[in-house]
């Protein structure tokens, strides 16, 4: 009879690739910096902003026992009935110590620590399960999300466009797009629908579909911007809402027509002068009677148009400070005769070294376009 190695050596292999796992954990030195970076992103999680600032108030100790107890309460209502029983169940066990029972013939004491430990693995095991379920969720969900974003750029004579869309979770609310409206004309947008993951995905879908959907339909930008307006009023929630730059190139021409629907305002950069352009119209979805405007910009040969998410400007390292609008608009001020693609990796990169270690807190999408001819 001929033995399956590879099912003999099976839970050989998992064995080593625990210990493996287990070793280089230890060996990076990255446990205790690891376990701060957790801390804090349960603390942040667990307790709302509000509690968070009056704990800053009371002495450390009392602070450390006020926070551990908000911590443990927040824990146990986000469980659901039976694994809230569990847990509830492990912290009598824990606190009991021992259970004794006796009687004419026996006596038997049980230490009910084991049984403390044994029932909050089991709760933790239950969650995991959950989160590696949803984990595989949303990781399809990336899969689709990325199918439906361009994966290169597009070209026109006389222009040079670079883009670049990056989620702070799995799945994200930017969206970064292109649209081919004839030969001679192309179509950019740029929006940012409001909060992350999987709604703001979703909805992310619906503009994008819509964009598409209608844009070559309208001459006016401004028309375009009222009827996209109108659909998400109709069919988004009524506490999610978007914001929108969307901008149509001509070839071997300097104007860009642009509509903006409540998002940052453009940064345009002549030589070594950087302009920021007016703030737009209102977010999508908010008022369905709000108006649109369409405003031109002119870009002479070697000018730089960029638009961008909050996601550069407000990422936030590890001390809480936000990138900010000086420091994009700095970098852009020594940028000029660069490349678009040059350019957008020369923020992405000093946003990364700004950030540090620090989770990243929103989506983050840049679309750079440079006048060529």
């Amino acid at each position: 009879m001929i033995e399956d190695k590879s099912t003999r050596s099976g839970p050989r292999k998992k064995d080593h690739v625990l210990r493996e796992t287990i070793v280089n954990d230890f060996k990076k030195g990255e446990i205790g910096e690891s376990l701060r970076r957790d801390f804090k992103e349960l603390y942040r999680f667990y307790i709302d902003a509000e509690t968070q600032h009056r704990l800053e108030s009371y002495p450390r100790l009392k602070r450390f026992l006020l926070a551990s107890w908000y911590l443990l309460k927040s824990l146990i209502l986000h469980l659901n009935p039976a694994r809230r029983f569990l847990l509830l169940l492990s912290i009598i066990f824990f606190f009991w110590g021992n259970a004794n029972w006796s009687g004419h013939n026996y006596n038997i004491t049980i230490d009910t620590s084991p049984i403390s430990y044994l029932l909050v693995l089991l709760v933790l095991m239950l969650e995991l399960k959950d989160k590696l379920l949803a984990h595989d969720e949303l990781r399809i969900g990336r899969t689709v999300q990325k199918a439906l974003l361009p994966d290169d750029n597009p070209t026109l004579a006389g222009w040079s466009v670079w883009l670049f869309t990056r989620p702070a979770n799995d799945v994200g609310g930017d969206l970064v797009d292109y649209i081919n409206l004839d030969e001679n004309r192309l179509g950019l947008a740029l929006g940012d629908v409001a909060g992350k993951g999987l709604g703001a995905a979703l909805l992310m879908s619906k503009l994008q579909s819509t964009l598409r959907a209608i844009a070559p339909e309208y001459n006016s930008l401004s028309e375009l911007g009222e009827r996209i307006n109108l659909i998400f009023c109709r069919d988004s929630l009524p506490s999610k809402f978007a914001t929108l730059v969307y901008v149509e190139l001509i070839q071997n021409s300097g104007a860009i027509r642009l509509l903006n629907a409540g998002h940052l305002p453009p940064l345009v950069l002549h030589g070594a002068n950087v302009e920021e352009l007016p703030h737009g119209a209102p977010a999508l979805g908010l008022i369905k009677t709000s108006k649109f405007g369409e405003s031109t910009v002119e870009l002479d040969p070697g000018d730089i148009f960029v638009a961008y998410s909050d996601g550069v400007t407000e990422a936030r390292n590890e001390r809480d400070e936000f990138f900010g609008d000086q420091r994009l608009k700095a970098i852009l001020g020594k940028s000029a005769g660069i490349s678009p693609d040059r350019l957008g990796e020369r923020i992405l990169s000093t946003v990364d070294a700004f950030v540090g270690e620090a989770p990243r807190s929103d989506d983050l999408s840049l679309v750079i376009i440079k006048r060529w001819s």
